[in-house]
């Protein structure tokens, strides 16, 4: 089946789309990815110079700035050239949220804001360790920003100057992923959670879920065998195009691409349309018990 479902939406506040709306929740719902091949994202003439990767902090892998509170970071960009890139990234987030507040209208009241990424940098070649190689087949967990068992919904803008493709690959749910490792997972050390929120090693407490999926996301990439055989779909993401996903509910790969513009939401499971599908309750029903 093809995981994408294509929308012809070229507005970020497109304001026709009642028609699609409950379809492309749902879909997303089920781990699709929103396509939309003609929803470009402008940048100035005067900001093209902003897409050089030399504005990438050194030892950094993306751009980031918070919505949240107007600040930007991991950029060598200072004085003028810091303004203009912390504007460029305040504008595609306030767009983003405005696609996803029309695409899923049901959603809009319960979006939090996550970090604005900008990843200038060369995807293929690049070195890793094996847990942060992102051209691994994984589903979405974060380290030291637990969620607690909020959905990650991701909207990502291929910005290449050069009209490259972002090249993808999209492999099982993480239903199927947690049947493959969930018993692999170690037991979360009691206190562990306390001491890391105490120490600042994570921003919030890691909750039993944050403990399963990290493991989860650690488990899939370290399993080579897995990773050379494993079924999965190849996707070409053309420049200028734009696509939405619950990154914590498919697994995800980037083999190549150049320059990317993604923004991060958070919505609790309560939001959603069916929250039976959600990784949280999914666990919860095969571990037994509440994860959060």
């Amino acid at each position: 089946m093809n995981p994408l479902i294509t929308l012809d939406v070229t507005h970020w506040n497109e304001r026709h789309l009642p028609s699609v709306t409950a379809a492309a929740t749902d879909a997303l719902e089920d781990g699709k990815v929103l396509f939309m091949p003609h929803l470009n994202f402008e940048v100035l003439p005067g900001e093209q110079y902003l897409l050089d990767p030399k504005w990438l902090a050194h030892g950094a892998k993306n751009i980031s700035y918070d919505p949240r509170v107007d600040a930007i970071g991991h950029t060598s960009a200072t004085s003028a050239d810091l303004g203009h890139l912390t504007w460029l990234l305040a504008r595609y987030a306030k767009h983003a949220r405005e696609l996803v507040s029309r695409l899923c209208p049901d959603y809009a009241p319960h979006l939090r804001d996550g970090l604005t990424s900008f990843r200038p940098a060369e995807v293929r070649g690049r070195a890793s360790s094996v847990r942060k190689d992102d051209t691994r087949l994984h589903v979405d967990a974060f380290a030291s920003r637990p969620t607690g068992g909020l959905r990650l919904l991701r909207v990502f803008h291929n910005v290449n100057p050069r009209g490259e493709p972002r090249v993808w690959e999209l492999g099982a749910p993480t239903k199927a992923v947690a049947q493959l490792y969930l018993d692999k997972v170690p037991r979360q050390v009691p206190g562990s959670a306390w001491l890391m929120e105490k120490l600042g090693v994570v921003k919030g407490r890691r909750t039993e879920y944050d403990h399963v999926m990290l493991n989860l996301h650690d488990l899939a990439k370290l399993d080579d065998e897995r990773q050379r055989t494993c079924t999965r779909t190849r996707v070409e993401l053309p420049a200028h195009a734009t696509w939405i996903v619950f990154t914590d509910g498919v697994e995800h790969a980037v083999l190549a691409g150049q320059h990317l513009l993604e923004q991060t939401f958070y919505l609790p499971v309560t939001a959603m349309h069916d929250e039976s599908k959600a990784p949280l309750r999914v666990l919860e029903r095969m571990r037994h018990h509440a994860l959060v």
